[in-house]
Formats: structure tokens, sequence, C-alpha cells
């Protein structure tokens, strides 16, 4: 599901159950040593997915420890970004000499808790939700709204390094095309990070899914001038 969703430039895997007999690093072991069950099984799992997902751009495993903000470090190679909730594991990767970013999340396909869509969403958020929400009942659009900002954020924040509150980028969605588009309502700092991020959105009856992937432009390619013949 998740690779197609992404540039077929980034490699995707996904798993609906945990693998907890994965071997970690002992650099990721120490990050759950003290871990629940639950937070170990999901912590395991991603990173089988992104080693899985590693392997296929011909790279060997390595440590993914997380960061202070508990964004992965990724290899200095790749860009990635990793995801789980209540069944559903997931990472993606690429060279950094073609993407310059990658965000996904996923969350589970309920509404959100009463009062939780006026903390996150803008006033034309709240609209297209609300009136979603009254046509469309297999989708959870609030929660889908959550999870578009979430992978806005993980796109964001390893380009500046800055927080991104979530009144600061207008989520707009195709919900005929399975896209949607985030205005950043604030100045990136940086020009790999465009005003307006596009992404793709997914939803089934258990999980939602959102993703974006900045995508290093084609280097543009100048033709030869043409001969010009002159007669004497």
């Amino acid at each position: 599901m998740l690779s197609t969703m992404l540039p077929s430039c980034v490699s995707a895997e996904e798993s609906r159950q945990d693998l907890v007999e994965i071997e970690l690093f002992p650099e990721e072991e120490a990050h759950v040593s003290n871990a629940v069950s639950q937070r170990r099984a999901e912590f395991t799992t991603v990173r089988w997915c992104a080693r899985r997902a590693m392997g296929r751009l011909g790279l060997g495993p390595v440590p993914i420890v997380p960061n202070r903000r508990g964004a992965p470090g990724w290899d200095e190679r790749l860009v990635g970004s990793m995801t789980h909730c209540r069944g559903y594991r997931a990472a993606a990767v690429a060279l950094k000499s073609r993407v310059h970013s990658i965000g996904i999340d996923a969350e589970r396909n309920d509404a959100l808790p009463p009062g939780l869509l006026e903390s996150i969403a803008l006033p034309s958020e709240q609209a297209w939700v609300r009136d979603l929400l009254r046509t469309e009942t297999s989708v959870a659009w609030d929660r889908l709204l959550f999870s578009m900002k979430e992978a806005v954020f993980k796109t964001w924040y390893p380009l500046t390094g800055r927080e991104l509150d979530f009144e600061e980028a207008r989520i707009t969605v195709d919900p005929e095309e399975g896209t949607f588009r985030a205005r950043l309502l604030v100045d990136p700092g940086t020009e790999l990070c465009p005003q307006v991020l596009s992404g793709r959105w997914h939803a089934d009856e258990e999980i939602l899914l959102s993703s974006i992937a900045l995508t290093v432009p084609a280097p543009v390619r100048h033709s030869a001038p043409h001969a010009v013949l002159v007669r004497g």
C-alpha cells in the first residue's frame, strides 16, 4: 500500500504484525532496554521495515538511533521516515541524491477525541473536515488531517531543524484523487523545502496513511546549439 503512494526512487516496507525476534544493534537496544513490551515491539518492527527498505537500495543494515526530537538518525547517504500505530508499522527511505526529504504517517481510522480538531486545525480545515464527515463516513477525516500534518512535520523538520506548529501549515485535500497539499504559513528558510508540499493519502477500514516525498529535480539539460551553414 505505502509503496504505491511514493515515487519509485523511494523504497518502502510495511508490516501489520510485530516481529519481536529481530536483533537490534547495541545502540538501538540502549533506547528500549527498559521499555514496555508494546514499545519494544513497535521500535523493533519499524527498524526491520527500515532494514528491508534499505536492502532494496543495496545498503546493509546499520543502527537507526532516535535523535533528541525522536526522529530516526539515518545513514548519511539516506533520507527516510518511520511510522507506527496500532496494527501497522512502516518505513520509507531514499538516497539523498534522489530525494531531499520524506514524511510518512499512519493512524487508526478512528475519529479524534472531542475538541481535538479545533486545537490542530485552522478554520478552513475544520470546514472541509466537517463537510466530508457528513458526506463520506468511511474515512475519519479529522484523524486524516492530523496524519497529514504529521507527515508535513516529518518532511519539514530534517530540512529546517525547527519545530512547526499545527496552525503553521494549511491543508487542502482532494477526496477523489487521494492527494493533499500543504501550504506552509512560515518561511522554511531553505530552498530545499518549498512553500507548498504535495502528498498522497490512503484509507482502509483500519488504517489511514499520509505521505510526502520531496524529490531532487532532474538537472536541466541544454541542447547543443544548431550548426549554422554559411555559404560564401
